[in-house]
């Protein structure tokens, strides 16, 4: 068999031929081959398997962030507490001074009915100026249990719109006004209120009480009052 195959090769060639058939023995090559196609078989299936976790763990994280994404509109127009910023921050001042102190906070209670505090209470001092907070429709002026409320509906805050309420109030506009932010609503009374020198300011959308403070932008919410810092380095003017 081997002599053939040197039959038509130079005795050079024919001798480098039989080395290799000597050094490898019959079957050899087959056995590199099936070798071989069990490593490529191997690496492809390796790259599969890679490629299918990947698109499991990318379906995963898309997953996350569609449900993510579902929790944050569930919660769209509750507010994020008086720390946090709201999908609403859309107030433009306080209602009473730059930046007046909040004497009780928002308490929201545990049943419709159940104890709390459905808003917030921040000094006033009586005939002080209490404003709009936002753009809006006053939906209501007028007394209740002798108290003298003024309840403005917000613009552009969804259906049923937002609605913020002022107590006790010496209102200065009527049910149906337009408003404007800053603009004044009445002045702040002293009698008929659950607190002393105090502004009850609330905040619903329908029948559900919210925190007012969220209707504040950070900017807003976290200012204080402003104050002159010396100057160092600067030549003074002749």
């Amino acid at each position: 068999m081997r002599a053939r195959r040197c039959a038509s090769a130079s005795a050079y060639a024919c001798a480098w031929v039989a080395l290799l058939l000597t050094v490898l023995p019959p079957g050899a090559p087959s056995a590199a081959r099936a070798t071989g196609t069990a490593s490529t078989a191997g690496t492809a299936n390796a790259a599969g398997a890679a490629s299918t976790a990947g698109a499991a763990s990318r379906a995963s994280m898309a997953a996350t962030v569609t449900g993510a994404g579902a929790g944050r509109e569930r919660g769209r127009g509750v507010g994020a507490g008086a720390g946090g910023a709201s999908e609403w921050a859309v107030a433009r001042n306080w209602p009473v001074g730059t930046r007046p102190a909040v004497l009780r906070g928002w308490d929201p209670p545990a049943t419709p009915y159940g104890p709390g505090h459905r808003g917030v209470d921040l000094a006033a001092a009586d005939g002080a100026p209490v404003r709009a907070v936002a753009a809006g429709r006053v939906s209501f002026a007028g007394r209740v249990a002798g108290r003298g409320v003024v309840s403005v509906e917000l613009a552009g805050t969804g259906e049923p719109p937002l609605r913020t309420t002022y107590e006790p109030v010496r209102a200065a506009v009527h049910k149906g006004d337009r408003v404007v932010a800053g603009q004044v609503l009445g002045t702040a009374e002293s009698a008929g209120s659950h607190c002393t020198a105090c502004l009850h300011w609330g905040l619903l959308r329908g029948d559900t009480y919210l925190d007012p403070l969220t209707l504040l932008p950070p900017w807003l919410l976290n200012s204080g009052p402003s104050r002159l810092l010396p100057v160092l380095g600067v030549p003074l003017p002749r």
